[in-house]
């Protein structure tokens, strides 16, 4: 048996056959064209229309996240700066596929560069190329095998364009040798359910048809496993779908205190599933997808009606909103597409809406409209607050629309600090844990080379949460957890110790999250919470919380 380690996306364990992507198409040669340059940028511009077009209806029917990822990758296509690099090179004799496979590398390099949210956009070029340049020879694109049976998919990386239209009756799980937790990969497959290692390297060596556990919960993959360690692995997964088809019930620990278990939507369609799955409601939907694909703002007629949809899809149930965030890593021409050296430190969240303040105002007085239309009960957020001022200009303005309910993210270790006063002037705050852990620990959460430090695990960011818990009890102010680390089943247990008051996630997490709350209380969670809080790492805390979370529950005087 040998273990290979990578990032679990989940808590799945699955086991099966290895099937092994096809290996990329080769370049292109840079031989001279022999036909015209008129022809060869017909046949480079249909190609590239034809893969735009392809991955929008790839989009459509997948729906969700995937949608959103495969409308971007479309978009990226056909950019008009990179079919001009495309054109530059056709008319200096070179043929369509190398113009094609020249200028799309040489756009993934700059976007490589540029680090952040771009910098892991940049491998999505790469799959789009290989279509594209597909296209041109009349040649299948390389794309998810078809063993004839249900296997494990092992792949370099796993192109959006494939991740959204997998065929889970016959991928039994999915591995990965690079990519992280915020690749495309990665946030495809939690969506989906999808039991995932990614970022695994050892899984090169994998052969095809022999036989491996992909273990989501500890990171692992385990090739050659012997019969017993297959049969555990069996076990484990038959527990866990019985779980997830038992009875639904409201979010609680085991001593009865509610903690409502909410979904993270990104678009009203994701509503139905969300609600079958158990969600009680809604801790975070991200308005963004209404402005990325536009080259103008929607307009207050617009945005209502999609709000009045999804919050028509939650009768009497909370639904927290966060109105725009973008600006910076996610440039929009009417918003703020200057380039900046560290977009992560940029003009973002509030800042960017408050240099476009009718952007904001709009936002506000469509999400108070449809509120008025429907029976929901609407929270709104600001995100990426990071003063008390920032707090009180908000939930001020959201008043003047009459917004019943108006909060702040806390994603910036300033509002965990000030966490007292920040919930002084709002109705709540929301904690976005992957932006806090990026800010605590100095390292971009969308950067490879430093994502070992972006774990909310951390007894840093943990203390930060925990202030943010203690603010709110003191106040009697609501204080959820929207972030990823709310998926992770014992964590979620940890931040219900350290004072959340509801949790977030995909909606595919959270029938774990649910039994894992109930094999605790309060008293249980708070000890569990102090343990990963005594740690010096986040390696050492998580140990630490499971060390805690299997010790019997000490008597109680």
């Amino acid at each position: 048996m040998t273990e290979l380690r990578g990032v679990g996306i989940g808590l799945g364990v699955a086991q099966g056959p290895v099937a092994r992507m096809a290996d990329p198409l080769p370049a292109p040669s840079d031989a001279p064209s022999t036909a015209s340059a008129d022809d060869e940028t017909a046949r480079a511009r249909e190609a590239v229309a034809a893969v735009a077009r392809e991955l929008e209806a790839r989009g459509a029917q997948a729906g969700g996240a995937a949608q959103e990822v495969l409308e971007a990758q479309a978009m990226m296509a056909e950019d008009p700066a990179l079919q001009a690099e495309i054109d530059a090179r056709i008319a200096a004799g070179k043929t369509a596929e190398w113009a094609v496979h020249d200028a799309f590398a040489s756009f993934r390099e700059t976007l490589a560069a540029m680090g952040g949210y771009l910098g892991e956009r940049a491998a999505d070029l790469d799959d789009v190329a290989q279509r594209v340049v597909a296209r041109i020879r009349g040649v299948p694109a390389p794309g998810v095998p078809d063993p004839g049976h249900p296997f494990v998919l092992v792949a370099k990386d796993l192109a959006p364009a494939d991740t959204a239209l997998l065929d889970l009756d016959k991928v039994l799980a999915l591995v990965t040798t690079e990519g992280g937790p915020t690749s495309h990969t990665a946030i495809l497959a939690r969506g989906k359910g999808i039991v995932a290692v990614v970022g695994a390297a050892g899984a090169a060596g994998l052969a095809d048809g022999e036989t491996v556990i992909v273990d989501a919960a500890a990171g692992v993959v385990l090739s050659a496993p012997t019969a017993e360690e297959l049969e555990q692995a069996r076990a484990r997964a038959e527990a866990r779908a019985a779980a997830a088809s038992a009875p639904i019930t409201p979010g609680s620990l085991a001593d009865g205190t509610a903690i409502p278990l909410l979904a993270n939507l990104g678009n009203p369609e994701g509503a139905a599933e969300a609600v079958a799955l158990g969600a009680e409601g809604v801790g975070l939907f991200r308005t963004e997808f209404l402005f990325l694909s536009s080259d103008r703002a929607p307009t207050v007629e617009q945005q209502r009606a999609v709000y009045t949809a999804l919050l028509e899809a939650f009768p009497e149930r909370k639904v927290v909103a966060r109105v725009l965030d973008a600006g910076a890593d996610k440039p929009l021409a009417f918003l703020n597409d200057a380039p900046e050296d560290n977009p992560a430190l940029g003009l973002r969240g509030i800042r960017a809406l408050r240099a476009s303040e009718q952007i904001l105002r709009d936002q506000l007085q469509a999400l108070a409209e449809a509120d008025a239309a429907t029976s929901a009960d609407l929270w709104v957020m600001a995100p990426m607050i990071a003063t008390v001022e920032e707090t009180r200009y908000f939930v001020e303005l959201a008043r003047e629309y009459g917004v019943k309910t108006a909060g702040v993210m806390v994603e910036v270790p300033s509002a965990a600090l000030l966490a007292d006063r920040v919930l002084a002037a709002a109705d709540f705050a929301s904690i976005g844990t992957n932006d806090l852990t990026q800010y605590a620990m100095a390292a971009d959460r969308l950067l490879g080379s430093v994502a070992s430090f972006q774990d909310p695990w951390h007894p840093a960011v943990l203390r930060l949460i925990q202030d943010v818990g203690a603010a709110g009890a003191a106040l009697d102010k609501p204080v959820g957890i929207c972030g990823e680390a709310a998926a992770d089943p014992l964590l979620a247990v940890v931040l219900a110790g350290l004072g959340a008051t509801s949790l977030s996630m995909a909606p595919a997490a959270l029938a774990d999250v649910r039994a894992a709350l109930l094999e605790h209380t309060l008293d249980d969670a708070r000890r569990i919470a102090e343990a990963a809080l005594a740690a010096e790492d986040a390696a050492s805390a998580r140990d630490a919380a499971r060390a805690a979370a299997t010790q019997k529950k000490e008597t109680q005087p």
